[in-house]
């Protein structure tokens, strides 16, 4: 459930967060003559520390050379409790990070194909460092990332970070580390709750409160661009003189308690469902103050498990009588303001409980009810299948594809050692997705009664919805194939090699098709071999689709906004052509009989 409710017409403190604008230099002190705004950037994966780049705004790049090594960039606010958004490029072997608070570095690397990553990998938290210790010693603390979530240089990639900043008592003594909350790397989870004993190697001074974002910009080329920064330095609200009454009954709709005598009653801390003796058909009502002190819009989320809910603040309804929790907005002004919560149990399978998490102009979302509530309830384990070995796993496959889910029933996932996977859509001869990193989550597949699908587990290139990867087409220009009407198409298994690799085989306008990708040396992608039949002359393979295809130097295209690569390696002669398709491009290539292609991410 999800409802809004204006209690007040109040203006939120607008705070440090929000776009970083990329038009000029503005927002950073005294940036370095390596820094530059531009247009357009793309790397070289065949080029050492290479960046080109086009006119225009929107993206930060540096660029160092040999007559300047360059210098690292810093903001001009300062932060604490952060979250931060962006994308960033590196260049074929170049190196930089983040550093938040200028003191903690999260590394940015080349990491492309590293099979095992270290802290000083991409995505790893940098090591703190100390002299004094014994060779080889001297850097300790640093946390490798989960799995390697990297993309190739001159790609794309996003990043997220959720950082707790240090707290620190009246008198200036540290009494909280700071904490990597969660960081994710093109959609991995790489870090969660990392707790920070002390500044990394290179941190700018001493641990602060507050401090600039800092990136490095003396160890090669590096671009970013929609920066966004969340800043998180507004006092959370507070609840105060606080008490509870607790009735009995089952109360499954809404209560009118004017006149009803309590079972029982008291003074409370914080709100929770634990006031209660019983387990099941009682109602508490929470009676206090709440302390506002920044005026805004603030989103709760409810958890009332196994009963109804009613929140009024500011004697104004939040919430009507609700069922099994939900997500509420209200605009809240400052000051002291009456609180009223109802929680009734009366589902008599389900564990009591009452959670509520809130979040506000300036605030993280954090836990409003009482400390260690079971605000999640879902502690399912997960369901893991790794790839020691070359493996095949057949399952359904949801897509989200351009805005809607597609689900593909006779999916094939493949997954190798070298850590790069891919699933196969056995109903169109097509790949339609490929990822880095660890393999397959079959929780959805095989927990309790299951939905017959699994997920992939690493960094994902997924190849929009999927259609056949042949087609014939009438003229150049003329519409792709949506789905395999009038094909012939007819799926034929596939044949496995020494080493478990498959190779898919199908029917397809009269011709029979077979269909091998095998990872390249190093994890980098993978190769793609089709061989057809006796093709007819006016049969096209679709090697890719995106917002834009770019031609890049060695034969290289970029996909849809720099996400992979394809390499078009032999098509006998014919030559790829790229064209518009309903707002889209597409990538095509006539079919002479073999064809070779390498997808690279």
């Amino acid at each position: 459930m999800v409802c809004s409710v204006s209690l007040a017409l109040v203006q939120a403190a607008a705070g440090q967060s929000g776009p970083l604008p990329l038009n000029d230099l503005s927002a950073f002190k005294a940036p370095g003559k390596t820094w530059q705004i531009v247009g357009d950037v793309a790397g070289d994966i065949s080029q050492k520390e290479a960046l080109t780049t086009g006119k225009g705004a929107g993206i930060l790049v540096n660029l160092p050379n040999k007559k300047d090594k360059g210098a690292d960039l810093f903001t001009g606010f300062e932060h604490g409790d952060l979250d931060l958004e962006l994308e960033y490029m590196m260049a074929r072997g170049s190196n930089s990070g983040i550093y938040l608070q200028g003191n903690y570095e999260l590394q940015l690397l080349d990491s492309w194909g590293v099979r095992n990553p270290k802290a000083g990998d991409n995505g790893g938290i940098y090591e703190r460092w100390d002299e004094s210790r014994p060779e080889g010693q001297k850097g300790y603390e640093g946390v490798a990332p989960r799995q390697n979530a990297s993309r190739a240089p001159g790609l794309w990639q996003r990043l997220k970070i959720s950082f707790q900043a240090p707290r620190f008592d009246a008198g200036g003594r540290k009494i909280q580390n700071a904490k990597f909350l969660r960081v994710e790397l093109n959609g991995v989870l790489i870090h969660e709750n990392v707790e920070l004993a002390g500044a990394t190697r290179g941190a700018m001074g001493p641990e602060k409160a507050t401090g600039p974002l800092r990136i490095q910009g003396d160890h090669g080329p590096v671009a970013f661009r929609n920066i966004v920064v969340r800043n998180y330095d507004k006092p959370r609200p507070e609840l105060t003189q606080l008490s509870y009454e607790v009735y009995g009954g089952k109360f499954d709709k809404e209560p009118t308690l004017d006149g009803t005598p309590p079972e029982a009653k008291g003074t409370a801390n914080n709100l929770t469902a634990s006031v209660s003796r019983n387990e099941n058909d009682f109602l508490i009502r929470y009676q206090g103050v709440m302390k506002v002190k920044e005026p805004g819009e603030y989103t709760f989320r409810i958890n009332s498990a196994g009963g109804g809910y009613r929140l009024v603040i500011n004697n104004q309804p939040v919430t009507k009588w609700g069922q099994y929790g939900g997500v509420v907005k209200a605009t809240l002004p400052a000051g002291d303001l009456p609180f009223e919560m109802l929680y009734a149990k009366t589902v008599g399978y389900v564990k009591p409980n009452l959670g509520i998490m809130l979040s506000g102009p300036g605030i993280r979302e954090y836990l409003f009810s009482a400390t260690g509530s079971e605000f999640d309830t879902d502690d399912t384990e997960p369901i893991l299948v790794d790839a020691p070995t070359n493996t095949i796993l057949r399952s359904f496959m949801d897509l989200p594809t351009l805005g809607r889910r597609t689900r593909v029933t006779h999916a094939v996932s493949v997954g190798s050692p070298d850590q790069i996977h891919y699933t196969y859509d056995m109903d169109r001869g097509t790949v339609v997705q490929v990822w880095r990193g660890d393999f397959l989550d079959t929780t959805p597949m095989w927990h309790s009664r299951g939905d017959g699908s699994s997920r992939p587990r690493g960094m994902v290139n997924r190849f929009g919805q999927p259609v056949l990867t042949l087609a014939r087409l009438a003229s150049p220009q003329a519409a792709w194939a949506t789905d395999t009407t009038g094909s012939g198409f007819r799926p034929k298994g596939y044949m496995l090699d020494d080493q478990d690799r498959p190779t898919f085989r199908y029917l397809v306008y009269g011709s029979t098709v077979t269909d091998a990708l095998r990872s390249i040396e190093n994890g980098q992608g993978f190769r793609r071999e089709m061989t057809v039949q006796g093709p007819s002359g006016d049969l096209y393979a679709r090697l890719a689709e995106g917002a834009a295809i770019d031609a890049m130097p060695n034969g290289l295209y970029a996909i849809d906004g720099k996400t992979y690569y394809v390499r078009v390696e032999d098509a006998a002669g014919a030559q790829p052509v790229v064209r518009d398709a309903n707002g889209r491009k597409e990538l095509l290539v006539p079919v002479k009989g073999k064809l070779v292609y390498s997808i690279l991410f």
